[in-house]
């Protein structure tokens, strides 16, 4: 008898129609187009509309999933849902969904791993549906972030980085030659106040004070210079890691699609690596780092651009606060 794999089976996703351009922050903050593209590469991202979170978001790229896998709701067997931007505090955005969308009583749950949220979560799903569980799984991945971030000097070098979007997977279960073949996950708490939202908490009670909110607390604050350093490190790690698990070159490989977090990282990797420029992905220019959602809008977009065919081997890493990160690799 094969042994049971998971496999993506279909995947769709969703940006705000608002774009919002350098031009337009450096209205807001001291900075200028060539200095975030120096820095980022991002020309442009997306803000989400007054009152939209991110289950709204993911709606759409649900959806967009569902009739990509050729699946309705009732296929669905339980929801995982990865963002750090749910839409309360309690609950989770899991079940939130789960009942915008009427998916009925099925199981639904966030997972808080902030960059590396595509990748946990994957690896997550691929367990429950190789112990035989469960036969489809929705992956979703959707960030509401421009209402954390400061958008004054004091803010720059974070909110020029940052903006929403959703993207959703459906895995499921095959006896295939296909699928998921690893995940590698790591993290290393030390350095959790390099790239964090620090209040409220609660361990202040739960309550934004005037001195915490004078101070800037309750938006997401970053050590840009620190937070490189490691994940230029990370980065490089963990795809090797992928790659000697299973026997692979990087020739082997057919996309390396990223964690959008600074494209001159994806170009470093890129030239660490070798290869050229059709096989890999980037979409960071227009959308910025979506944090968990950028991986699979990267895969979404890929495959309705033909990026993405059938037996390719797609290597996917990330890594971001905690730290987080890691790594898998998927044959499609």
């Amino acid at each position: 008898m094969n042994k049971i794999r998971s496999y993506i089976k279909g995947v769709g996703h969703n940006v705000p129609d608002r774009v919002v351009t350098n031009d337009e922050l450096s209205k807001l903050m001291n900075t200028t187009d060539q200095w975030i593209v120096e820095r980022t590469g991002i020309k442009e991202r997306r803000f989400a509309d007054e009152g939209v979170g991110p289950s709204d978001l993911a709606i759409p790229a649900v959806e967009d999933a569902l009739q990509d896998a050729n699946l309705i709701k009732n296929d669905i067997d339980l929801i995982i849902f990865a963002t750090v931007s749910s839409d309360y505090y309690i609950p989770g955005s899991g079940c939130i969904l789960q009942h915008k969308m009427d998916f009925g009583n099925i199981g639904a749950f966030d997972i808080k791993t902030s960059c590396a949220g595509f990748i946990y979560g994957i690896s997550m799903a691929d367990q429950y549906i190789k112990s035989g569980t469960f036969d489809n799984i929705l992956l979703v991945c959707s960030e509401v972030q421009s209402t954390t971030m400061d958008f004054s000097d004091r803010g720059r070098n974070t909110a020029v980085i940052f903006g929403d979007g959703a993207g959703a997977i459906v895995l499921s279960s095959t006896t295939e030659d296909r699928g998921i073949l690893s995940t590698h996950l790591h993290s290393d708490g030390k350095n959790v106040k390099e790239l964090w939202l620090k209040e409220p908490s609660t361990k202040s009670s739960n309550r934004l004070s005037k001195e915490s909110i004078e101070r800037g607390d309750h938006f997401l604050s970053m050590n840009g210079r620190e937070v490189f350093r490691h994940a230029v490190k990370r980065f490089p790690e963990t795809i090797n890691e992928s790659l000697e698990f299973n026997g692979l070159t990087s020739e082997d490989i057919d996309l390396l699609v990223p964690h959008q977090a600074n494209l001159r990282i994806s170009d470093m990797i890129q030239k660490k690596m070798g290869l050229p420029d059709n096989k890999v992905f980037n979409n960071i220019q227009k959308y910025g780092n979506t944090t968990a959602a950028s991986i699979p809008i990267c895969l979404s977009e890929a495959k309705k651009k033909g990026r993405i065919n059938n037996n390719d081997l797609v290597l996917c890493a990330a890594f971001g606060a905690g730290f987080l990160w890691g790594s898998t690799i998927i044959k499609w």
